[in-house]
């Protein structure tokens, strides 16, 4: 029964969450100064002029189309695109999400393994040469800017060495599991900052581990350095992992915003930022929504996982 209530208790916070983050984006495109037919329109004839902005409703004041979009996005209708006649939010998923979701899946599997392969390796070996040496490749890797990684692979191993194509992405058959030469440099590019973070908490987090009580009574009781590892030391050191999964999976779905811009893929992110820079409100909105409610569903999950790692944490809240 307390679990039951718990569920609930989320399900109600994910709504009003997902409500909030829907009104604040509203506002946001709203205050912005102009409108997204601004650029089309003044070349028009008057009265074309005039039914662009009634069919979008955008000859409306402002709190009334708030409420007009919200009855729409309770219903699952954000709205026909302003910039891109004839597509909805629905259109525009099924055609980008697939090239999003194989890249996001595609770095954060290859990025969180290897980072947590080098975290245990640092946390082993510490003080020693492959400690530093994770150390300095992580602070180099977080301290860098995915795109500028993303600029110098297209530059130098792509461009001079002619080893991978500077842009594009697979279609067709090959959209989820061929065209893997295209898939490349994205995926390097977007798996550094995976690499620099989890390498990082899992040392930390192994390190705060060994020292524990438990530990020391697993060594006393005659267990091998590995069974302590395995049993005791990585288990408990995989909460905090634990923790930061939520917006790696929610990114692994919907893809990278900036890799997708420079490398020219038809994802679901280079479509939200030439959406947010149009002001292309029913797209932002759709887009913005779904990825808050991956988001939140995913803390949802993650809160279940805890009881698993951990079983001394109780879903009775």
């Amino acid at each position: 029964m307390q679990t039951l209530k718990y569920i609930l208790k989320r399900l109600v916070e994910m709504f009003i969450t997902l409500f909030i983050i829907a009104t604040a984006t509203f506002f946001l495109l709203a205050a912005v100064p102009g409108d997204p037919l601004e650029s089309r329109a003044d070349r028009l004839p008057e009265s074309v002029r005039n039914n662009l902005y009634l069919k979008y409703g955008l000859d409306k004041p402002v709190l009334e189309r708030y409420v007009i979009t919200m009855k729409g996005m309770l219903k699952g209708d954000f709205g026909e695109s302003v910039t891109m006649p004839g597509y909805d939010i629905s259109r525009l998923l099924k055609e980008t999400l697939a090239p999003s979701a194989r890249l996001g899946l595609q770095t954060v599997i290859i990025g969180i393994t290897v980072g947590l392969l080098l975290g245990v390796l640092a946390a082993m070996f510490r003080g020693t040469w492959i400690d530093y040496l994770v150390i300095f490749f992580s602070v180099l890797m977080i301290s860098v800017p995915t795109l500028i990684f993303g600029l110098l692979l297209q530059k130098y191993v792509a461009g001079r060495l002619h080893l991978f194509p500077i842009i594009g992405w697979p279609k067709g058959k090959d959209l989820w599991l061929g065209g893997w030469k295209y898939t490349v440099l994205p995926t390097l590019t977007g798996c550094f900052s995976y690499i620099a973070t989890y390498s990082r908490l899992l040392k930390t987090s192994m390190l705060d581990v060994v020292g524990q009580d438990y530990v020391l009574a697993a060594r006393a009781k005659g267990l091998s350095e590995a069974q302590v590892i395995r049993r005791h030391v990585l288990r408990n050191s995989f909460i905090p992992i634990i923790t930061s999964l939520p917006m790696s999976v929610a990114f692994a779905l919907t893809g990278s915003f900036f890799i997708e811009k420079i490398i020219s893929i038809p994802g679901f992110g280079r479509y939200y930022v030439e959406s947010v820079q149009s002001r292309d409100l029913s797209i932002v909105l759709g887009q913005t929504v779904l990825m808050a409610a991956l988001y939140v569903v995913v803390v949802f999950l993650v809160d279940i996982l805890y009881t698993l790692v951990d079983p001394r944490i109780r879903l009775h809240k």
